[in-house]
């Protein structure tokens, strides 16, 4: 069992953040086989592309610094906040000294691919950072980028429906409503199923909490460079992994107001903006607003202002007309 020790001062200094470089290992190792496997739709779009550039670039190389369990931190660094980009990422990855990532070449270089020879010469090349990198910036492009705005919207209502669970019942519930195997005991949040790690002091410094489309389970980051950090899975990810069974089916609220209306009333099971909808559904921002003015006129929906943003949520009688077409 892993155990935080969670002082005031920690939950005051706690916080959220988006890692685009982190979910790109995530789903390089999905489509290496090392973890959670992809939907079907999504492998058999991507593993051509992915087997082309480990013919065509240096990605085995990165590849050869993960297992099942870890990876390096160099080709994933610590996100900065919620607006951490592919860009900032990469170049933190570029700035890497080199003798820092030959020392996570040598504790973190034990998978199947590392004996490959020409894996080899690649991580023991005085330009092994640039090259990974590159090798990792392609992949992005390839693999990840296109359908990025989509997963980094669901990644964000994420962010806003926890950030209002903190507001309405504390620190507590929202920590435990991240996933089944996490409680809050005695001041402190336990997971459960990890191997046996023992207590782990936060010190004042606080915990970053990371949603995630890709990770299977609770993961965390108990090491330096990093904070000391959750990953969870993002709320909302049903209908990206096939998961159709439990997602309400919108065939009687489209025979009422229409398919898009249908899509945007069962979308919103937590308060989000117009922009957030355009990237989570893959619709056009300016027919979200008209369909969201429609739906809010017919007393399905209302919306307040959070900070810089305008949130909709489903009012009672628009979540009674969800739960009668489940």
């Amino acid at each position: 069992m892993l155990r935080f020790e969670v002082l005031v001062e920690d939950l005051l200094r706690s916080r959220f953040a988006l890692s685009p470089a982190m979910d790109l290992c995530l789903l390089l190792r999905s489509l290496a086989g090392q973890n959670r496997p992809l939907p079907r739709a999504w492998a058999t779009r991507l593993l051509p592309a992915f087997e082309r550039l480990r013919r065509e670039t240096e990605l085995d190389a990165a590849l050869a610094l993960h297992t099942p369990q870890s990876g390096p931190n160099f080709v994933a660094p610590p996100p900065r906040g919620l607006n951490q980009t592919w860009a900032d990422d990469l170049a933190m990855i570029r700035a890497t000294p080199l003798e820092a990532a030959r020392h996570e070449f040598a504790t973190t270089a034990t998978g199947p691919y590392v004996h490959d020879p020409r894996v080899r010469a690649v991580l023991d090349s005085t330009d092994a950072v640039s090259r990974i990198a590159e090798a990792m910036d392609q992949a992005w492009h390839e693999l990840l980028a296109t359908d990025w705005p989509q997963l980094r919207a669901i990644c964000e209502r994420d962010v806003v429906h926890r950030v209002g669970v903190i507001g309405e019942h504390g620190w507590a519930t929202t920590i435990e409503s991240l996933h089944p195997s996490i409680d809050w005991r005695a001041g402190g949040i336990e997971i459960g199923f990890f191997p046996p790690v023992g207590n782990v002091r936060l010190a004042g410094d606080g915990l970053l909490l990371i949603p995630s489309v890709f990770v299977g389970n609770i993961a965390a980051h108990l090491e330096d460079p990093w904070p000391r950090t959750l990953v969870y899975p993002a709320r909302g990810t049903a209908a990206l992994w096939g998961e159709q069974a439990t997602v309400p089916q919108p065939d009687t609220l489209t025979a009422l107001v229409g398919r898009a209306r249908a899509r945007l009333l069962l979308a919103l099971d937590a308060p989000a903006s117009t922009s957030h909808l355009a990237r989570s559904l893959a619709m056009a921002p300016g027919a979200v607003g008209d369909h969201l003015a429609i739906l809010r006129g017919a007393g399905l929906l209302v919306r307040a202002r959070s900070g810089r943003s305008v949130l909709y949520r489903r009012t009672p009688l628009g979540e009674a007309l969800v739960a009668g077409s489940g």
